[in-house]
């Protein structure tokens, strides 16, 4: 089987710390976000995964130099997440690719995916769930995708969580080399009678991570939420040195970070090799 990745957006939502590394690159409980991806996709028997890039791809191309059995498609511009998997044509081959954003963390289970979009026969399913911040694609009784925002009829309306699986024969009418949105597709294909299904995930946990509020928000749920079941609520990498350092609620604090003496964190996520100075007193905040 195989997935691709789609992580080559500019995380502008995420300015400032987007300017230092990619949004996939992000670090969630001081492991980048996908590597997670990758190794969940790899670990659910997708063999073959592909990532595209183009913001800072220096930095992906880097992390993912060691992963055996993952392709790398850099691109020059940034094509989106239709041209983006257009781009990749050639290695999709002719079965059903899953595609997921690089950018989110979640529970859902991949392989079962897989095997429901198989099962339903479809040429596309979409995987939704009720998010009301996010509600936008509209699905008749028969889970059957009827239109996409700003377009969505009053049906039920649910959230895309931005996986899917799709045949790659679809994607034949995106203009090579061209920025195209792959909701734009899936409207296309609507539009001339095709029924792409509605794959409706319950009893998960689902983070789109796209702005500053929602990375800590994340990581205060896997570090205090029992079902996660973390030791501690208090992420620290091993070679840290936290002489007279205060911690409240909750924190993560990656390799090679230095705090300094005296300093208070509160709700506040240090990245690899970031500085806090001496008495420092932070909260709720990321420190790159």
């Amino acid at each position: 089987m195989k997935a691709m990745v789609l992580a080559a957006g500019l995380g502008t939502r995420l300015l400032p710390y987007s300017a230092q590394r990619p949004k996939p690159l992000f670090p969630v409980l001081n492991i980048p976000l996908l590597h997670r991806t990758v190794t969940d996709l790899q670990a659910a028997g997708f063999s073959e995964v592909a990532v595209n890039c183009h913001h800072l791809a220096g930095q992906i191309k880097t992390a993912m130099a060691d992963r055996a059995g993952v392709t790398l498609f850099a691109e020059e511009e940034v094509l989106g997440t239709g041209g983006g998997l257009r781009n990749a044509m050639s290695w999709l081959g002719r079965e059903p690719v899953l595609v997921v954003n690089g950018d989110i963390f979640h529970t859902l289970d991949y392989a079962a995916l897989y095997e429901a979009h198989l099962q339903s026969g479809g040429p596309a399913s979409l995987v939704l769930h009720d998010f009301p911040r996010f509600n936008k694609v509209s699905v008749d009784e028969r889970g059957t995708i009827i239109d996409f925002a700003p377009y969505a009829r009053a049906a039920r309306l649910l959230a895309f969580t931005g996986i899917h699986i799709i045949e790659p024969q679809l994607l034949e009418i995106i203009p090579p080399a061209s920025f195209y949105d792959i909701i734009n597709c899936y409207r296309h294909w609507l539009r001339r009678g095709m029924q792409i299904r509605a794959l409706v995930a319950e009893d998960h946990f689902w983070s789109d991570m796209g702005t500053p509020a929602d990375y800590l928000a994340l990581h205060g749920r896997l570090l205090t939420d029992p079902r996660f079941g973390a030791a501690s609520s208090f992420c620290l990498a091993p070679d840290l040195d936290l002489p007279e350092v205060e911690l409240h609620d909750w924190a993560a604090v990656g390799p090679g970070a230095r705090i300094g003496a005296g300093a208070c964190l509160t709700r506040v996520v240090v990245w690899p090799g970031a500085r806090v100075a001496p008495d420092s007193r932070l909260q709720d905040t990321i420190i790159v």
